[in-house]
């Protein structure tokens, strides 16, 4: 029990360390074509020259050695670890990959990449069991988000409105850890970017006003009382 809490925290940690915003070549100005990885509760974008899919409420690119995930079609991109990319990513098929790397060759279309093989004995150590698994009882895919067709080229929004419309328009709960940790991330990101210019301008507007000082007590009163004789002799001059 102790031992899985461990690798649960540090698969957490992993995320939340990755969560640099990324440009990866990819720029849709329409809501790409998903369909169905049979069998699996995955979808991937066949017209698109790219190992694109859409898994538990993210999207997922494979590109360069790395896996990217975002919750928006057209990015922002945030790196995920090969350590919390979840299993059902992982085991797409080869065969849906439209454009796999020089390393897949000779390997069975119809089966998961070798990851262990690539990414090595640690890596497989830490993710032990993730190419078993019960077909019988794979969970059903999640809906696509098709709400975001409305939002192309000048629409697509910035990303601090990314999470508000997702969360307004997109009602589904993610079942996997990681993907629920890259919500709770986001929605962490988009509340903090408005508050933080919100109280960076009120203290730039605090810092221009010159603050008011009351007179010294009597002061005030004195020179009122002088600017009083000065005007009664001025007018007994003049007489």
């Amino acid at each position: 029990m102790r031992g899985g809490l461990i690798v649960l925290w540090m698969l957490l940690c992993s995320v939340s360390s990755a969560v640099a915003q990324v440009s990866i070549g990819i720029n849709l100005s329409l809501y790409p074509e998903l369909v169905p990885v049979p069998g699996y509760p995955v979808y991937y974008a066949p017209r698109m020259e790219a190992n694109y899919f859409f898994y538990d409420g993210l999207y997922w690119v494979y590109q360069g050695d790395t896996w990217y995930a975002s919750s928006w079609y057209n990015g922002p991109w945030w790196i995920a670890r090969p350590e919390v990319v979840p299993v059902f990513v992982l085991r797409i098929p080869v065969g849906y990959y439209r454009r796999p790397p020089v390393y897949f060759r000779g390997w069975r279309s119809d089966a998961p990449p070798r990851w262990g093989e690539h990414w090595g004995r640690d890596w497989e150590q830490r993710r032990s069991g993730w190419d078993r698994w019960d077909r019988s009882s794979v969970p059903r895919p999640a809906p696509l988000p098709v709400y975001q067709r409305q939002y192309s080229g000048d629409r697509y929004p910035r990303l601090e409105q990314q999470h508000p419309l997702h969360s307004q328009q997109y009602r589904y709960e993610p079942r996997d850890t990681v993907v629920r940790q890259h919500y709770r991330e986001q929605a962490a990101r988009s509340a903090r970017t408005p508050a933080q210019r919100g109280d960076q301008g009120a203290l730039q507007q605090g810092s221009d006003r010159q603050p008011h000082q009351e007179p010294p007590r009597g002061q005030g009163q004195g020179q009122e009382k002088g600017r009083g004789r000065d005007e009664e002799r001025g007018r007994e001059r003049n007489r």
